[in-house]
């Protein structure tokens, strides 16, 4: 693969529209751009940023549903419909502005990249860490040139860009921490964000301090690997994620903080008892699961086996019975037999969480879950997957019965659709109620029934 920052051009293979005098035009009028993300939190805040930065640039922002002179696609590749529904995006570009540049970044394209080339209308593949020079690129990019690609092996990419989230939403998605260290067999992410790093702790705070001014409300911090926030990585300094989190509370203006994604392992007691005791970390964790079977855990590559999963959420119940607690789990891996699924299942139905996020498993390429005998079949995935999807409702139904007559602050978003606003409770509850502007971007105390 190129060094950082080297373009290379793709087998010119497929039919190209004539070259057209796209810089001279465009530097008599502003360039507009759009942005569509795939995939996760970390990939809306790194989009945010892309567009912000474009915008200083003098590019015009437009909806991506607008005709637009460049549309940039930020992908994931966590499954393989994240994959098809770049294809499809794409597409769609080719039949509305055939003559609009379309650039593909993010993790598809860090594996991908030569793939993602041969896709008809794409000029531009971007890997990690070049997504964040767009602009340079940009300025030498003309329609009917090859489709370029610039990218480099994921470990020469060592560098960390901190970014997060800004619109019309009252809160705001603020990375922390990039990259994996854990390989987990079934997961292409080290090989697409790379080595685990982190922004320091200072960094943090000024950008927490930014979005405050802006009028944020509530930041939810994102990363790969969230609980692995170390800023000695790069700085030199001490400090874990139990550190940046009694740093972050002092912050004034912000009125929540939510952690998204925390591994069970390194959700330690310390920070569970710290957001028990926090006015602004709010009584709410996500902690990936995967597995209710030990067996199918190891086959992972899990850090953890479910009886520890089981302790952290009876300490969380513990410090806060009120806390909402999710969990991502994997239907599907290989091997995984009837007993396997109806061990997780049993797990699940007795644990205090209060909903699920549930993956069926699809086959990445360059994981070590290829190896591993017999595949489970497609339709029986699908099965297993509608059976904890059923539990998820039936599990947030209760929670949220549980709840029944108690008065909790809700944060209303400005967002106003059909007449109708919604907001969520502290502890993670969906309310939706007629808008009123007066409540928009604040925390109002509402009576759950």
């Amino acid at each position: 693969m190129a060094q950082c920052g080297q373009v290379t051009k793709a087998p010119n293979t497929k039919l190209k529209t004539p070259k057209l005098p796209y810089l001279c035009r465009l530097m008599e009028e502003r360039r507009s751009v759009a942005f569509h993300t795939l995939g996760c939190k970390l990939n809306f805040s790194e989009t945010s940023t892309l567009s912000r930065m474009l915008e200083n640039d003098g590019f015009e922002k437009k909806e991506f549903e607008d005709a637009a002179d460049i549309y940039v696609i930020n992908t994931c590749s966590v499954t393989d419909n994240a994959d098809k529904e770049c294809r499809m995006l794409v597409r769609r570009i080719q039949r509305r502005a055939p003559e609009s540049l379309v650039v593909i970044t993010g993790c598809y394209a860090q594996l991908k990249p030569k793939e993602i080339a041969e896709i008809p209308g794409v000029d531009l593949v971007l890997g990690a860490e070049e997504k964040f020079n767009i602009g340079n690129h940009l300025k030498e990019l003309s329609k009917g040139d090859s489709t370029k690609i610039s990218s480099c092996d994921i470990e020469d990419v060592k560098g960390f860009n901190a970014s997060y989230s800004l619109g019309a939403r009252t809160r705001a998605f603020l990375k922390v921490q990039d990259g994996c260290d854990y390989n987990c067999s079934f997961c292409t992410i080290p090989m697409a964000r790379g080595k685990s790093r982190s922004d320091s702790i200072e960094n943090v705070i000024k950008n927490a301090k930014q979005l405050a001014a802006s009028g944020i409300r509530e930041i939810v911090l994102t990363g790969v690997n969230l609980g692995d926030f170390r800023e000695a990585d790069i700085h030199g300094d001490e400090g874990g994620f139990y550190e940046l989190i009694q740093e972050l509370d002092k912050v004034d203006g912000i009125e929540r903080y939510r952690i998204s994604s925390i591994e069970p392992n390194l959700l330690s007691p310390d920070i569970i008892a710290f957001v028990a005791e926090s006015k602004k970390f709010m009584p709410h964790f996500h902690i990936p699961l995967q597995s209710g079977s030990n067996r199918i855990l190891g086959l992972m590559r899990r850090r953890y086996k479910k009886e520890l999963y089981a302790e952290r959420v009876a300490l969380i119940k513990t410090l806060m019975p009120h806390c909402a607690i999710g969990a991502d789990v994997i239907v599907g891996f290989p091997s995984e037999s009837e007993e396997d699924f109806m061990e997780t299942f049993d797990f699940l139905h007795q644990l205090d969480v209060s909903y699920l996020h549930v993956f069926t498993y699809s086959e990445r390429d360059n994981t070590k879950a290829l190896e591993i005998k017999p595949i489970v079949p497609v339709h029986i995935r699908h099965e297993r997957n509608k059976v904890l999807r059923n539990l998820s409702y039936k599990k947030m139904e209760l929670f949220t019965q549980q709840h029944q007559g108690e008065t909790r602050k809700v944060l209303f978003e400005a967002f106003e659709k059909n007449g109708m606003m919604e907001g969520y409770t502290d502890n993670y509850i969906r309310v939706v109620t007629p808008h009123r502007k007066e409540w928009a971007n604040r925390q109002v105390d509402w009576l759950l029934q």
